[in-house]
């Protein structure tokens, strides 16, 4: 696991982060978060980056950890910066967080590690679930991502066609 959570409150710079929009089919992965911050509000899953670990491999680990299940990491799809103050101003929690389009490969979902409880849901559903504004638009930018890539290999994939 990441840094010791004493770590992350009243860090001393920002902690760095990671979280994956992973998809499997028509439906994204959203976790209950089980630990603070933001502990039993619904996201994407990640956590922290370890020393000497890459983005990419921290985002593995994190939803492998979290969700039970691996996944082919993608494209960055932005950042999130979530800074919390307590009331005397003070920093409380900040992190800067990667995340990451990611698709399903293999593994049996299940909450473990940080999570609460994890499922997939379908973009439709999105609206049940009391989503950071943040995560919202980095799901958003995924599906955006996935219907360009999608309408591309469909344009590729008729352009080959056509010229045989």
């Amino acid at each position: 696991m990441a840094a010791d959570r004493s770590e992350r409150l009243y860090p001393a710079r920002p902690m760095v982060g990671v979280g994956a929009v992973v998809w499997d089919g028509a439906r994204v992965l959203l976790e209950r978060r089980g630990q603070p911050p933001a502990q039993g509000s619904w996201a994407i899953p990640g956590g922290l980056v370890e020393l000497g670990e890459t983005a990419e491999d921290a985002v593995r680990r994190e939803v492998l950890e979290e969700c039970g299940i691996e996944i082919e990491v993608g494209p960055i799809l932005g950042l999130f910066q979530p800074i919390e103050c307590d009331a005397d101003d003070r920093i409380r929690y900040h992190f800067t967080i990667i995340d990451f389009l990611a698709t399903y490969r293999s593994g049996e979902l299940r909450a473990g590690d940080d999570a609460a409880d994890v499922r997939w849901v379908p973009p439709a559903d999105l609206p049940h679930y009391a989503l950071n504004p943040a995560t919202r638009e980095m799901i958003e930018r995924a599906l955006e991502r996935l219907n360009v890539d999608t309408f591309e290999r469909l344009n590729a994939s008729t352009s080959e066609r056509a010229n045989v």
